[in-house]
């Protein structure tokens, strides 16, 4: 949807299952314009595509794209955003720690991404106003790293793509950008540590001068293009659980001259004591397809768990000092799931201040885990929930 100043809000349509471009076709046919005819019964709706690595594929058929085209057209759609975070397998199987495969080191994860920004090219609407992004993965899972090496690999790698970014604009007058996600346990998780390799790696002379190289271009040039087709995707789930500041963390990004692409508009759980009812509660939220980090505050300080078993492990009764945020994303319209609370006020708070003073153009939903939600939290038609998580952001973004 078209909130004018506010920017373009939607979902992002990996919530439904499907890797092959049928799929991703069905699901866009049955879901997304029933939520279409729920918010946007007389205008058009912008769509949060996402592309499996097989799915960019088959869509990159030349005959593919032009159905795909057409069927956007008549069904009063329009593509501005891509998440292009999980390459492979997403959906009823396990996923944990490969959502994050291939990862930045590897030069598939580059070429899957430039693909991305070709097929996104096709798909905008003809407002050259409206650029495109695709988020992507915060440049690995930060267990699997291998030290300095690793990170010089990831650095290259981004600046390719920025290489390739900016002949796309060339070729088609086109403007694609890539949000990097942070999230918990990742190479890039706080923002803090954007920041530091932001300021130290993307944005430094080194960076500058290696992109002036690629693309012919003065590092005059170069250095406004980094900041240009490059910045965050901020997952409001993945920032509260990290026990971020929300009214300071936008600010800092901007200071930094680095630009929020995307804003993924999700929530997590939080539990402000660890009391029986509670851990008793979050046991069914542990499945077996998801990683849900935890972070812990205690007046020890921040401690961090690669997933909800390893956190249990640390329990042995009540913990009344500790307090648990999880990354499960749960509905945003709900501010209670007892015994526990989720992190909507976190949104709130970011909200009002995009309310007060926009700072991006692509605003989308992404709760991803109805499939592995428990009970009754998931109750009803898809579409009604995602339709009901639009319609609640809109109300606050117009409050």
């Amino acid at each position: 949807m078209n909130l004018g100043a506010g920017g373009h809000l939607t979902y992002c349509s990996n919530i439904h299952p499907g890797e092959s471009w049928a799929e991703v076709r069905a699901n866009l046919e049955r879901y997304v314009t029933a939520v279409r005819d729920r918010l946007s019964p007389a205008g058009d709706f912008g769509v949060g595509l996402r592309l499996s690595g097989r799915a960019a594929a088959e869509l990159a058929v030349p005959e593919t794209m032009r159905e795909f085209r057409d069927f956007l057209s008549r069904n009063r759609m329009y593509v501005f955003t891509i998440n292009g975070f999980p390459y492979g397998t997403f959906h009823n199987t396990r996923v944990k720690e490969d959502v994050y495969l291939p990862d930045w080191r590897d030069p598939e994860r580059l070429r899957y991404t430039n693909q991305l920004a070709d097929l996104l090219v096709q798909l905008l609407p003809d407002d050259l106003s409206i650029e495109g992004s695709i988020s992507t993965v915060p440049g690995a899972y930060k267990p699997a790293l291998g030290g300095a090496q690793d990170v010089a690999r990831i650095v290259e790698h981004l600046l390719q793509h920025v290489a390739y970014l900016v002949d796309v604009r060339r070729r088609t007058g086109r403007s694609i950008v890539l949000a990097l996600e942070p999230e918990p346990h990742c190479f890039l998780e706080t923002i803090d540590e954007v920041l530091g390799f932001f300021q130290r790696d993307l944005h430094g002379a080194s960076a500058v001068r290696r992109l002036s190289g690629l693309t012919k271009l003065d590092r005059q040039a170069s250095a406004q293009l980094l900041h240009d087709h490059l910045g965050l995707c901020l997952d409001l789930c993945h920032a509260a659980v990290e026990f971020e500041d929300a009214s300071a963390c936008v600010g800092r990004l901007e200071a930094a001259g680095i630009r929020v692409h995307k804003l993924q508009i999700s929530a997590g759980l939080r539990l402000p004591e660890l009391d029986a009812a509670a851990l008793a509660a979050l046991r069914r939220f542990d499945d077996p397809v998801y990683l849900h980090q935890v972070i812990e505050r205690s007046p020890a300080g921040l401690r961090r768990f690669s997933d909800l078993p390893e956190a249990f492990a640390t329990v042995d009764g009540e913990a009344r000092e500790r307090e648990w945020r999880v990354h499960f994303h749960v509905p945003i319209f709900l501010d209670r799931l007892a015994p526990f609370a989720s992190t909507q006020p976190f949104i709130r708070e970011v909200l009002a201040q995009h309310r007060a003073r926009p700072f991006t153009s692509h605003l989308e939903v992404e709760t991803y885990t109805w499939g592995v939600l428990p009970e009754p939290f998931r109750s009803g038609p898809v579409d009604e929930a995602v339709a009901r998580e639009l319609e609640w952001v809109r109300a606050e973004l117009t409050a």
